[in-house]
This record gives C-alpha cells, structure tokens and sequence, in this order.
C-alpha cells in the first residue's frame, strides 16, 4: 500500500499537466495534492519521492553540471554524442545541456512538503520536523546547483497548484535573491532536526546540512562579496559537522565500494537499488566487455573485470598526470588500458574511470553506486580553505587529507595564495568525478587559468555561466539569456 501511494504522488504531476509553462513546472491539481497529503504515511511517502526525483535529475547530471566543464574529463573510446561541448566548453542556448526542468519538479516536490506535512497530525512532532527540515534542505541544495550553473533563476516558493499566469511565468530572480533564500532554507532546516546525528546516509540530517551550509557560505563569501564573515560561518558550519557520527575511512578505496555503502565517511548520498533505479552516470565512462583488448595483461584485466556502459568520457590526461605514483587514490580512481607491440612497447589504449563502476551480478555490470553529495574529506578540504581564507592554518585538515592518501604532510610555501592552490589542488586529487570540480575552479576563480579549453577566452565571469535554452526562453518571455550566449 505504502508502495502505490509513492507512485501515485510521483504520478500525480504527471497527470494534471498542463503543456505550457515558462519553468517548465506545470500546474498540478490541487484536489490531487489535497487528497494525497492527509496522513503519517503520506508525508513519509511524499518526502521519499522527493528523493526519487532527485535521483533521477542527478544520476548524469550531477557530473555534467558540477565537473565537465573542467579539465578531469576527456574523450573516451564511444563517439561522445555531444558530451564534448561540456569539456571543451562551446555550450551555446540551442546545445545547452541539462536544462533545469527536472529540477523544478524536485522543488514542487519540495514546496509541496513544506507546505502540508506541518498541518498533518504525527504521533510523534519530531518525525514531523525531520519530514520538513528534509525538504528545506532538498529546496536549499536545489537552488544552489542551480544558482552555480545558470546564475538568478525564478524562485518558487509554493506548489505549483493553480493556472495563474502571474504565478506560472515568473522572471528570474538575481543570484543575491536565490542565495538569500538558500540560506533562509538552510536555516530553517538546521531548526528543526531533533537530532545532530546521522541515522540515514540517504536522506538530509543537521550533519549534511551543515556540510552545505559550509559549501554555500563559502561561495557567498568568495563570489558574492560576503567576506570573511560569510567565511566563518562556513567555517563553524564544518565545526558543527565534527559532533555526527563521521569520520575518514582508513583506506580511500573502501568508501566507493560497492558493499560498503552507507560508510562513515558518507554524510549524504543518492541511494542506488537493483530494480529500484536506473544506471547512474559511471556507465558513461566505463568500457564495453567487448572494447577490453585481448592483449590487455592480467593485472589490469583483473581491476577492469566485466565490461559495462559506454566509455563515452574518460579521465583527462590532466587529471591523470597530476596524480604521484605514491598516491593510493590514483587505482581508485582511474584505471588505464594498455596495448602491446610485439617488442612489448606499451600503448595507451583507454582509461576508465574507477570510482562509481558499479557491481557485477549473472555477468553485467550494473551501475548503482550511492552518489556522493557530501562526504567528511570534503568538508575537511572545506575547512582548509575557509581557515586559510581567514588567516589561520590550514594544514592540519589538509595533512588529514593527504596521509591517508599515503602522502607526506605538505610542505610548500606558507603564504595564502600558495596554500589556496595546495588545497584546490588537494580537491581534484581526492573528488575527481564527484561532481565537485567545475564548481570549484569557479569558487577559486581559477577557471580560465587551469581549465584547456578557457586559457584562450577572455575572462568574463558570464562564460563560467551556462546557457539558458532556447526552449525554456521560448516557453517564456519574461527569461533573459545570460549576457555571454545572447545573440
């Protein structure tokens, strides 16, 4: 029963459509919503499916949004079908990835929650809260992937549940209004979880919270003037972090396997199930079984194991050749694929990427790794940076990082911008392929310096933008294109 009252309020927008709609957000019947949100059981299902459709918006385009733009991706051995224009950054409004229709479906999910779960009676007011601090968190994290990757969007703030034009075809907000809002959810989140704990590594808890807090005051305080006092509420944001139940795993390569799911390390991840959900996008840059070369030595083929999804993008010779060969992350994260002459001269053949391969059940390869969203390592980099921001010493976080990756404690200049470019760096070791590094370039405002295919642009802040298509500016006026696509 619980399972069909999940589908139906996933169903339901689908349902009450209407086919127009500037967002992209389509009006969903009110008698629909009104008659599903009524009880315990319903709130429960509603907020899970919030997190289905999460999944769904983030099980490729996590990795497009918040990493191809950068220089860790290349091209793979499959044609890349338009993937490329990611990496080589020529987006235009016609090719202009991703769009934020998905999204807005999430954030109706969102709102929804918010406004009927506090009206539902619970046996217990705690399990209330949680309800709704998940779905202020969900709303918060939503808008600040979207405020990253298009800059002001329109900002919804209430199901979309009636066919008002006013309120269906809204202007996009300014980035400083999303960004309020984003920080007025996060708060109202943090209010109202019960506890400070982690029970499940799959859903919003204060710990995942405040990682994101950390993460979006750090922006502000970089990219929106907010200064160091943005800066040090991000650094007291990973403080609170360090009360959960988290903690570095020994070894790198535990916390991406597959049966370790759920780990320690993990403060959030999209959770992935046989028969639950669709591939994720580790298929996009793994190998086809039948592209591994026969020649290829045991060793390797041992690590590659069964083939599995298209290698249509793979880890960049850049990212590759940053890696020291002491590095006990570089296996974990990329596997390279030799041939050999006959005088056993090596070759490159391909390189995959190791970190979301999946698992192997009746002979396929099955792409269902939890994606990570916030992990302890990051919010310890995180911490690095807002301490050398502000003056202090950043070393101890940053040490944390590398010992466990089998490094030595760092020991290069101690001035800020020596040690800004030790942690970015630090990041791309340890997050590549977790979605994090486009936005991280963008943060450290070092886009146009590392990343190939910008070197040669004229820096302007509304390149590090995206397009806005051509489709969602069609469907309505009242949308601006970003300065740097407009005709």
């Amino acid at each position: 029963m619980k399972l069909k009252r999940i589908v139906y309020l996933i169903l339901v927008p689908f349902i009450f459509l209407s086919c127009t709609d500037i967002l992209n957000v389509e009006p969903v019947s009110q008698i629909g919503a009104e008659s599903f949100w009524n009880s315990e059981e319903d709130a429960e299902a509603g907020i899970y499916g919030m997190y289905v459709l999460q999944r769904n918006q983030i099980a490729s385009n996590l990795l497009w949004w918040g990493e191809a733009r950068g220089e860790t991706l290349s091209f793979g051995l499959q044609a890349p079908e338009g993937r490329e224009r990611y990496f080589q950054n020529n987006l235009n409004p016609t090719n202009a990835g991703p769009q934020w229709l998905g999204l807005y479906w999430v954030v109706h999910q969102t709102n929804l929650g918010i406004k009927y779960i506090p009206d539902i009676d619970f046996a217990n007011d705690n399990d209330k809260n949680r309800l709704v601090a998940q779905a202020y968190a969900m709303r918060a994290h939503l808008y600040y992937m979207m405020v990253r990757t298009w800059g002001g969007v329109p900002l919804v703030l209430e199901p979309t549940e009636g066919f008002d034009p006013v309120e269906i075809f809204r202007p996009r907000a300014s980035a400083e209004e999303v960004f309020t809002q984003i920080k007025s959810d996060i708060e109202q989140s943090l209010s109202l979880f019960p506890s400070g704990d982690i029970s499940d590594r799959s859903v919003w808890s204060a710990p995942a919270v405040n990682a994101l807090k950390a993460d979006v005051y750090l922006w502000t305080g970089k990219r929106l003037g907010g200064g160091n006092s943005d800066i040090q509420e991000a650094l007291a944001a990973t403080e609170a972090v360090d009360q959960a139940n988290v903690a570095l795993l020994d070894d790198f390569g535990d916390i991406f396997d597959f049966n370790n799911k759920k780990n320690a390390e993990i403060l959030l991840a999209a959770h992935y199930g046989r028969d639950e959900s669709g591939a994720n996008y580790g298929s996009e840059m793994y190998i086809r079984g039948d592209q591994i070369p026969g020649a290829t030595d045991e060793e390797t083929r041992q690590r590659v194991g069964e083939g599995g999804g298209l290698n249509r993008v793979s880890p960049s010779p850049l990212l590759r050749s940053q890696f020291n060969e002491d590095d006990l992350r570089r296996d974990n994260t990329f596997i390279e694929i030799y041939t050999f002459d006959e005088e056993g001269g090596a070759e490159l053949f391909a390189s995959v990427s190791n970190k979301f391969s999946g698992t192997v059940e009746d002979g396929s390869r099955l792409f269902l790794d939890d994606l990570i969203l916030y992990r302890y390592a990051d919010v310890l980099l995180m911490r690095a940076e807002a301490k050398n921001a502000l003056g202090q010493d950043p070393t101890p976080e940053l040490n944390m990082v590398r010992n466990r990756a089998g490094l030595d404690d760092y020991s290069g200049p101690m001035d800020q911008e020596s040690l800004d470019s030790a942690i970015l760096q630090e990041r791309m070791l340890e997050l590549a392929h977790e979605g994090k590094r486009w936005w991280d370039l963008v943060r450290f405002d070092k886009a146009f310096d590392l990343v190939p295919s910008l070197q040669d642009r004229t820096r302007d802040d509304c390149l590090l933008l995206w397009p806005i298509s051509t489709n969602t500016i069609t469907l309505n006026s009242q949308i601006e294109q970003n300065p740097c696509y407009a005709n």
